[in-house]
């Protein structure tokens, strides 16, 4: 289990680029590593022969970089830590995405597991729940940049559209027009799942794969021929097949 495996700060600096750049070229160079992070070459040896000793990649003087399954497995979970903290920072929180970028780059190192994956719920949560919802957060970063809120009046407006996004549930639930699929949102998009289709054969996996009601989707990319679909769930990066997006009822956010 990669979650046993204890890296500094540092070494999960160097993982992550070895990660994304074999992700783009196919393998790493050290030269390649050291102009990423900015170091000088021979800084780079000593964190690439601990990293072999864990296993973590497959070195050896003048050859070519590659990242082994547990290596990979390591790097995506440092990669899950900052792109979760990220988002956060930026979409809930509104801060800078610049600031929100170095500020992930600083905290994924020491934030624990267990506070990510309550960040995660914390956010879809926040933009699931009708008493809340998107409203919500630009609502409190509009709070952000103005430091106050004329109270009563704001209080006012809030109680308005909680009472509107109810009605709008309401008529949701009532509406027989055909429901939208995930099949149906472009990339760059977000939605919110409203269900899975009961009895189909993909819903185990789907479940598996965390995809449930109240869950935050976000198309990244689709294939030229529509399959595979490329998605976000809880900070991990997933592929699912049509057949199995055209049983995942959502809205769009």
């Amino acid at each position: 289990m990669t979650k046993n495996i204890q890296l500094s700060a540092s070494l999960e600096d160097y993982l992550e680029t070895i990660y994304l750049i074999v992700a783009d070229k196919g393998a790493a160079r050290a030269k390649d590593i050291a102009d990423r992070l900015n170091v000088k070459a021979g800084s780079v040896t000593g964190a690439l022969q601990a990293l072999t000793k864990m296993k973590l990649i497959n070195y050896a003087p003048y050859e070519l970089i590659s990242i082994t399954p547990e290596g990979q497995e390591k790097a995506l979970e440092i990669i899950r830590k900052h792109e979760t903290l990220s988002d956060f920072f930026e979409n809930i929180l509104g801060v800078n995405s610049d600031i929100a970028e170095k500020g992930a780059c600083e905290m994924e190192h020491a934030v624990p597991d267990e506070i990510i994956d309550r960040i995660i719920l914390f956010s879809e949560f926040i933009q699931a729940c009708p008493k809340c919802g998107k409203n919500w957060v630009d609502r409190f970063q509009s709070y952000t940049q103005k430091l106050h809120l004329s109270s009563s009046e704001s209080c006012q407006t809030c109680l308005e559209d909680t009472a509107n996004r109810h009605k709008k549930e309401i008529a949701k639930m009532t509406d027989e027009t055909e429901p939208q699929t995930l099949l149906d949102i472009k990339p760059g998009n977000k939605c919110i799942v409203q269900r899975v289709k009961r009895g189909s054969s993909a819903s185990k996996r789907l479940a598996e794969m965390g995809i449930s009601r109240g869950t935050v989707i976000e198309v990244e990319r689709v294939a030229p021929l529509g399959d595979p679909i490329e998605i976000k769930v809880k900070g991990y990066h997933l592929s699912i097949r049509k057949n199995e997006a055209v049983n995942i009822i959502v809205e769009q956010q």
